[in-house]
């Protein structure tokens, strides 16, 4: 069984500000950690469900946070940004099984989580997709299933694990905090990676199938930047259109198309 696990650091227990997140500030060393230690268990709980093959993508900041010793032997982990336009998903394709989430956060705009953002919290103020407001998650959810693979299991703040369970009933989830305006209130580390153990373990076990989700004909992806001057640099991007001084649309009936115009446009 081959495994992909995406893993980034809002939705990890305890954290309740930027500089926790920022790796030059002196408390982004205790949320490194921790990060670390979910997503370990989220590989051991893939081990204990039969992979052999786990593939971590390290998707917060410049994409060197995990501490790669601690993670199980069955596991390799992709550093860094290609630039590729699967972006937090690189290297993912149709031979893996099953695709994990862990410490995914609420969306731009959202009151899950006081780190809330999606793509870039620098420069996107709200992002819809046919009318859908989303997140990160659903963003390498369609990325998934435009490859063949479905989620199986997301961890990370409460909004986030309602909005994998509006996508599909059977993707199991473990909520590790709840944002109340710019606080948290998290569960025990432990406590968080315990479940994520058996969370990823059952959900490996289970029929990753009844997971899938089915991708729309036609993808209308909306953009409201922060700032009026990045609508008008997005707007020279072939296919998009101006909705007003700091938004653009770009439409498409191929989801890789989305991923390349959002990987251009944004930043």
């Amino acid at each position: 069984m081959k495994v992909y696990v995406s893993a980034d650091i809002e939705g990890i227990a305890g954290i309740a500000a930027w500089d926790e997140a920022d790796p030059s500030k002196p408390d982004y060393a205790e949320l490194r950690k921790r990060m670390t230690d979910h997503v370990a268990a989220g590989c051991e709980g893939a081990v204990m469900a039969g992979a052999t093959e786990i593939l971590v993508k390290d998707a917060h900041a410049a994409g060197r946070n995990i501490v790669f010793d601690r993670l199980p032997r069955e596991a390799k982990l992709v550093r860094g940004w290609s630039q590729h336009p699967l972006f937090m998903v690189q290297e993912l394709d149709g031979s893996f099984d099953a695709m994990v989430m862990i410490g995914y956060h609420d969306r731009a705009g959202g009151g899950g989580n006081p780190l809330a953002h999606t793509f870039s919290n620098r420069a996107v103020a709200r992002m819809t997709i046919n009318g859908l407001p989303v997140s990160e998650f659903h963003l390498y959810l369609y990325a998934g299933a435009m490859l063949g693979v479905p989620v199986v299991f997301v961890s990370g703040d409460e909004a986030t694990c309602a909005m994998a369970t509006e996508a599909n009933a059977s993707i199991r989830t473990v909520a590790a905090l709840r944002g109340i305006g710019a606080s948290t209130v998290s569960i025990h580390p432990d406590v968080i990676e315990d479940r994520i153990r058996a969370g990823v373990r059952e959900a490996c076990r289970a029929d990753a199938s009844a997971c899938a989700i089915e991708l729309p004909d036609r993808f209308t992806l909306e953009l409201r930047f922060k700032e009026a001057a990045r609508a008008y640099r997005a707007s020279h991007y072939p296919g998009v259109s101006v909705v007003d001084d700091t938004t653009v649309r770009f439409e498409a009936t191929e989801y890789g198309e989305v991923l390349r115009a959002l990987m251009f446009i944004v930043y």
